[in-house]
């Protein structure tokens, strides 16, 4: 595996660039790979099996692409398979996990609200993960249908979306939650309306920093860091629509960047 290849990061959709935003920018130069498999979106409304299947996909397509790390920025199919997909795949895949511990240490209510979507909830990892770390907290859970397409759709701010995180956000300010976990990488693109809805004494928790923290830490203690001052290069591809792709990537990356369409 060399240490020139680029970073492999997939999604089920655009949630996952929130991820490899900040994996550009801990990691200016490493080159990026980044693959939203949107016609199967959204993965929070499928089986187990059928997202591990999806996952394999995708990997499989990264592979060939020369990848040397997988980023899997996806809750619910971390939560729902990246085991498999580890015994599967003799590559650092790395996974994004609803963050739990950081809510407990943020905290003063001993009440955390968990944004995310049915299937993540669903998962016996996001059950153990959650029995870890509630033995000072109470955890309440929201699931949020419906979310990830609005987000899908840069319906960011629209009139729908902030009555859907209102309809959300308040059964768990009702029961004492003073910060609220985004279970979702789709979320964190709404993460300022949502601590707006919330209100301002209510902590906002994700975790798009921590992941490209640990991805700079396994490329590191696998001597697979990229060399030399280059910046770092990105393609993005989908399975989806190329002309939706187009204008979610210039939104939400840059006008001059590459998009391709996989099938």
């Amino acid at each position: 595996m060399a240490s020139s290849g680029p970073v492999g990061i997939f999604d089920s959709g655009i949630g996952g660039l929130s991820v490899a935003r900040k994996i550009r920018e801990l990691l200016p130069g490493e080159d990026i790979v980044y693959v939203a498999d949107s016609l199967h979106a959204p993965y929070g409304e499928k089986s187990d099996n059928y997202i591990f299947q999806r996952m394999g996909a995708v990997t499989e397509f990264l592979l060939v692409r020369r990848v040397k790390a997988v980023v899997v920025a996806c809750n619910t199919a971390t939560t729902a398979a990246i085991s498999r997909l580890r015994v599967r795949y003799p590559i650092p895949i790395i996974g994004v996990e609803p963050g739990i511990k950081p809510a407990t240490l943020s905290t003063h209510t001993g009440v955390i609200g968990v944004l995310a979507t049915p299937r993540t909830l669903q998962t016996n990892s996001f059950t153990a993960l959650a029995q870890r770390f509630a033995k000072n907290v109470r955890i309440e859970v929201q699931p949020c249908p419906d979310l990830v397409t609005k987000i899908e759709a840069l319906n960011f701010n629209s009139d729908q979306t902030i009555a859907l995180l209102k309809q959300y956000i308040s059964p768990l300010l009702d029961k004492g939650a003073d910060t609220i976990v985004l279970g979702c990488t789709h979320y964190n693109h709404l993460s300022e309306l949502i601590s707006e809805v919330a209100g301002e004494n209510i902590s906002i928790i994700k975790t798009d920093a921590a992941v490209a923290k640990e991805v700079a830490r396994r490329l590191s203690s696998g001597g697979l860091l990229a060399g030399g001052d280059h910046a770092g290069s990105e393609e993005f591809w989908t399975s989806g629509s190329l002309t939706t792709y187009h204008q979610q990537i210039e939104l939400l990356w840059g006008k001059s960047s590459k998009c391709y369409h996989w099938l």
